[in-house]
């Protein structure tokens, strides 16, 4: 099975992941190919139209010819221009597969994706987090995922106990609560609370895992899902925090096959406030948190399941 992934940008660096993983753990030929680089997060890219020399260009063309599946991200559809070739051109015989991760433009209107969705007959339809199957019930849910074993997403052994350390690293501070952290943070220090924060901002994706694995916390965001944040901080061993809401909870529960769910939930910013108290005082409490988390990643969420059960569904379509 040949599949080529096709986004204007990879969100989050989930698509190449997804890439990496298909190929190492479930036999798919997985390539990926991005229009633009936005951020300065520097993901690792595969085949990135404004770097790609004539030979690069051309294999992008015969991989448009022979791939059995085209996997589209975010806004990205056949009629979106790849260098010189548009992927409608080569639509005969292959299985379309439209994949969506929040973008404001699909939040803001849904009902165009869908319509569009219904007009051309597709039917084969993801999303990266359950909040959005609100948004597109027609959808299935499939998780992200992080490779769990490379050294910067597994727990640092010499982390030391004290001082206590949280981090957050948001995309798009107006989107995660961040002046809400802030907030909270300003009438802990007022108490006398001894911790350390770690605004990890617009920086290479290496630098902010490095800058993560060092903290005990992270706190993600308190918009009702979990974000790629969460995924690295449970992976690393961090005691996460965020907001789930009863419908993601649910979702994720059914994914993992248990609702013993490792992360700290925190709706408002009076529940942040009172987690944050709790795992300031308690280096015990964050060594059990953070072993629970990976054990759950491991167990439950491991790059291996999830990309065979991306291929799977790949093989029944």
């Amino acid at each position: 099975m040949q599949v080529l992934m096709l986004a204007i940008n990879d969100p989050a660096g989930t698509a190449i992941q997804f890439c990496k993983a298909l190929r190492r753990h479930a036999d798919v030929d997985a390539r990926l190919c991005t229009l633009e680089t936005r951020y300065t997060h520097s993901w690792e890219k595969d085949l990135h139209v404004p770097d790609l020399g004539p030979e690069g260009i051309a294999e992008l063309g015969g991989l448009l010819r022979t791939a059995d599946i085209l996997h589209f991200h975010m806004t990205s559809d056949e009629f979106t221009a790849f260098g010189p070739y548009l992927p409608a051109d080569f639509l005969a015989g292959k299985t379309v597969v439209h994949h969506h991760h929040g973008h404001h433009d699909f939040r803001s209107n849904p009902e165009k994706f869908r319509a569009k969705y219904r007009e051309r007959g597709r039917t084969n339809l993801l999303v990266s987090t359950p909040d959005l199957l609100r948004l597109l019930p027609e959808a299935r849910w499939l998780p992200n995922l992080v490779p769990l074993d490379e050294s910067l997403l597994r727990p640092d052994p010499d982390r030391p106990e004290r001082p206590f350390r949280l981090c957050h690293s948001p995309t798009r501070k107006d989107l995660k609560n961040t002046d809400e952290l802030l907030a909270v943070l300003e009438r802990l220090r007022a108490d006398g609370l001894d911790l350390d924060f770690d605004l990890i901002d617009d920086v290479p994706n290496a630098e902010c895992l490095r800058r993560k694995r060092a903290c005990h916390a992270v706190f993600d965001h308190m918009q009702g899902y979990y974000g790629v944040s969460s995924l690295e901080g449970l992976s690393q061993g961090l005691a996460v925090i965020a907001g789930l809401d009863d419908w993601c909870r649910g979702h994720v529960a059914d994914f993992a096959g248990t609702d013993d769910l490792p992360w700290v939930v925190a709706h408002d910013g009076a529940e942040l406030e009172a987690a944050l108290r709790r795992l300031a005082v308690d280096p015990e409490l964050c060594r059990e948190l953070g072993r629970k988390g990976r054990e759950f990643m491991e167990q439950r969420w491991s790059d291996r399941l999830v990309a065979r059960r991306l291929a799977d569904w790949y093989g029944r379509l």
